[in-house]
């Protein structure tokens, strides 16, 4: 079947993974269908080669009668800021595309996940992708997991103390784990929706090309910015304290620095290392082109 023969559906298209799979759908000959709260925000090049359906995707019923029709999807659990639980806001997005799945039949959807999800509790706000991940399953429908590791763009919220020379994190400084290019995990994520070789349940991490600590990380900042970069590790206590400063509730506290506390002690992946889940883009080239 042609690329351009699927209804493919791509929810947050202008997020750092929406973004690099809807670009690559409409130049592999797609005309994919995106799902957006506030549609003024997509680029207008890109808008001519899509069709644009406002949504919000907590809003089951309307989920539903988006991806009418829809033979894939894409599915991406968008921040659920109205929940003061973010574990719950996840679960509840989860909700809204496994009811879309059954009620049209959607024959195979891809799920941006994470490493962790598949610990189902202590891991914080990751939690809610593993719910979603269940949801999902219990469909029955085919559905990949793309388990992905830390993005690089999370450096982007940090970058004015990076500027002034240090990197603050509540991760152990020398626990090593996948960083990655969200633009890899939308190259991964696009070939999948347009692929017919893989049914049922299916899990794909993403790691990037290597595992790094925050020591490493920081060093490759220096390097490519110019100027030293000093990782600074910030106990639990301290970290939630800092977290509450910006107006945070208890529950987003806990999602937030239960990630690091949860991924950082006894955790292994599932989901090994292998030529399958290695993607190109290194930090250093990423931040060469982006933090500079």
């Amino acid at each position: 079947m042609r690329p351009s023969a699927k209804k493919i559906v791509v929810t947050t298209p202008v997020g750092h993974v929406g973004s690099r799979v809807v670009r690559l759908l409409v130049q592999a000959g797609a005309r994919p269908t995106v799902l957006m709260r506030n549609p003024e925000r997509l680029d207008a090049a890109i808008r001519e080669l899509v069709e644009v359906v406002r949504v919000d995707q907590g809003d089951a019923d309307a989920v539903v009668r988006a991806t009418e029709g829809a033979d894939r999807l894409f599915w991406v659990d968008p921040p659920a800021l109205v929940d003061g639980d973010p574990v719950a806001g996840y679960a509840r997005m989860g909700a809204s595309a496994a009811r879309a799945v059954v009620a049209n039949e959607i024959e195979a959807t891809v799920f941006l996940s994470s490493g962790g999800a598949e610990k189902r509790s202590g891991a914080g706000e990751i939690d809610g992708l593993g719910r979603t991940e269940e949801l999902l399953d219990e469909t029955g429908a085919n559905v990949m997991h793309l388990r992905c590791g830390y993005f690089f763009t999370n450096l982007r919220t940090q970058l004015d103390e990076i500027r002034a020379g240090t990197l603050s994190t509540p991760w152990p400084l020398d626990h090593a784990m996948p960083w990655v290019d969200p633009r890899d995990i939308g190259e991964i994520a696009a070939v999948r929706l347009l692929s017919d070789t893989w049914s049922g349940r299916v899990v794909q991490a993403v790691h990037g090309p290597q595992d790094l600590t925050f020591r490493a990380v920081a060093e490759i900042l220096g390097e490519e910015l110019g100027h030293e970069v000093t990782p600074v590790h910030l106990a639990d206590g301290e970290f939630r304290e800092m977290l509450g400063s910006v107006g945070l509730g208890r529950a987003q506290i806990d999602g937030i620095a239960g990630m690091a506390a949860g991924l950082s002690s006894d955790y292994v992946p599932a989901d090994a290392r292998t030529v399958l889940t290695t993607t190109p883009t290194t930090l250093a080239q990423w931040a060469r082109t982006h933090l500079r």
